[in-house]
């Protein structure tokens, strides 16, 4: 089956949407934003492996309109960007339901169900690992990253976009139990909101996030939350958080946020990337303070 014909069967039920979507690709394809095989994976009936190459063409589609131009090459991360002289690599990635419960996923009106967020949680977190053994490597199954294979410089900047479309029920969704998002908690440690309550006078003595550095797993070692915390992940810049679909090409807004790491070798500057929110930690000695700060979007909207 054709790019066409697979995404006329795909957006059969709304034609403005199908148009939007086969000009966007076409599009994509024609500029070389793509690897070989990208029309091959947008026509494919596979869910996830539409969702993995149509969050390129989404992202792609977003740094144009954010005045930036993305180039693609052969081989490295899926875009590189250029800026005031800086080289930004940008690795795209949107992490599939595993372990997800299915009544989470395939949500039916009016029925009740409970947000699965440490599952949730569980595919950020597999995505940043699996994305920063690209870049390091040091695995028997990636022993030579992008780094080792001088593909991404010392100087050079690197950032994980990870697209959370998969992990959802209806409508779009980045934040955790914490209520940051789900990128925060998988690198800052952050947890759920607690009160502190004093068990022989039963008053409340205090309250804040939980300092959550390790979320468990159903089977194996429970999975830690401290990626920017850890000097190791210093090559990773941020992390680029959306929940994008095509809505975005009518018009019609999706959450976008930027996670800055604070040790990060090649910081990358602020309000570059298009996010409505950017999170920004500073070092306060004993612990970070993490701002929540303006990001272009919002700045444009």
């Amino acid at each position: 089956m054709d790019l066409t014909e697979a995404l006329k069967k795909r957006y059969h039920r709304n034609d403005k949407i199908y148009q939007a979507v086969i000009d966007l690709c076409h599009k994509h394809l024609k500029n070389n934003l793509a690897d070989a095989n990208a029309a091959q994976k947008l026509a494919s009936d596979n869910l996830h492996t539409f969702w993995q190459q149509f969050s390129e063409v989404l992202l792609a589609d977003q740094l144009i309109k954010a005045g930036i131009k993305p180039i693609h090459q052969a081989t490295g991360p899926d875009f590189l960007i250029e800026q005031d002289g800086k080289r930004i690599w940008i690795e795209v990635i949107t992490p599939e339901p595993t372990g997800i419960p299915d009544e989470w996923i395939n949500y039916e009106m009016g029925k009740a169900v409970s947000m699965p967020h440490e599952s949730i949680l569980l595919r950020w977190t597999a995505a940043i690992k699996q994305k920063a053994e690209v870049l390091l490597g040091g695995t028997d199954k990636i022993p030579n990253g992008y780094i080792a294979k001088n593909i991404v410089a010392p100087s050079d900047a690197y950032v994980i976009a990870i697209n959370g479309r998969l992990l959802r029920a209806g409508l779009p969704q980045i934040e955790g139990i914490s209520q940051f998002p789900f990128a925060v908690e998988a690198t800052f440690c952050v947890g759920p909101y607690q009160l502190h309550i004093d068990r022989n006078t039963l008053k409340t003595t205090g309250s804040g996030h939980q300092h959550r550095n390790l979320i468990p797993k159903p089977k194996g070692a429970p999975v830690p939350t401290d990626t920017f915390l850890d000097p190791q992940y210093a090559p990773i810049s941020a992390i680029w958080a959306v929940d994008i679909d095509e809505a975005l090409l009518i018009g019609i807004q999706r959450p976008m946020v930027v996670v800055h790491n604070p040790n990060a070798s090649e910081p990358i500057p602020r309000s570059l990337l298009p996010a409505y929110s950017e999170y920004v930690a500073s070092d306060q000695g004993e612990h970070y303070q993490l701002d929540r700060l303006s990001g272009r979007l919002s700045a444009e909207a």
